[in-house]
């Protein structure tokens, strides 16, 4: 089933995130910001954090999650043990929230507008893997443009 395969490739990349943080040799580093660069791998994190645990977590696992998306972009200097944490919770939420998901479900509308657009479930959750995946890629550059 196709929400056992995002089920694997979302945890797999959340850990790749935070092998990512990890592989930072100054913790600092991970919030810092650089010329063109606007983004920092931490705010980064926060921003996957609270879209898998809002799209996932609250709307499909009815978690309780509420987001703050400015937050996300805005905080800084949250330690690395705790960006961690908050990975391995999200991590969680979707081995717990993906294998209840039935086939039925996949096919049938997300349960939420996106964009003014209406999605089925299973194109909506690939669309987050790939969201996912790009902002990997991204930390994976930051950390090793400006981790010096």
């Amino acid at each position: 089933m196709l929400n056992d395969t995002l089920r694997s490739l979302f945890c797999r990349d959340l850990n790749k995130l935070k092998d990512e943080l990890e592989l930072y040799q100054q913790e600092s580093n991970i919030w810092l910001i650089d010329g063109h660069i606007l983004n920092s791998a931490g705010n980064l994190c926060l921003h996957l954090i609270g879209n898998l645990n809002t799209y996932i977590g609250a709307i499909l696992g009815h978690s309780g999650y509420i987001r703050n998306r400015p937050e996300e972009f805005s905080r800084k200097d949250i330690p690395r043990g705790e960006l961690i944490i908050k990975i391995e919770q999200t991590i969680a939420v979707i081995e717990l929230t993906l294998p209840l998901l039935t086939d039925a479900q996949m096919q049938s509308e997300y349960p939420q507008e996106v964009n003014g657009s209406k999605l089925t479930t299973e194109y909506f959750l690939v669309h987050l893997a790939m969201h996912l995946s790009y902002h990997l890629g991204q930390v994976n550059y930051h950390r090793r443009l400006l981790d010096n």
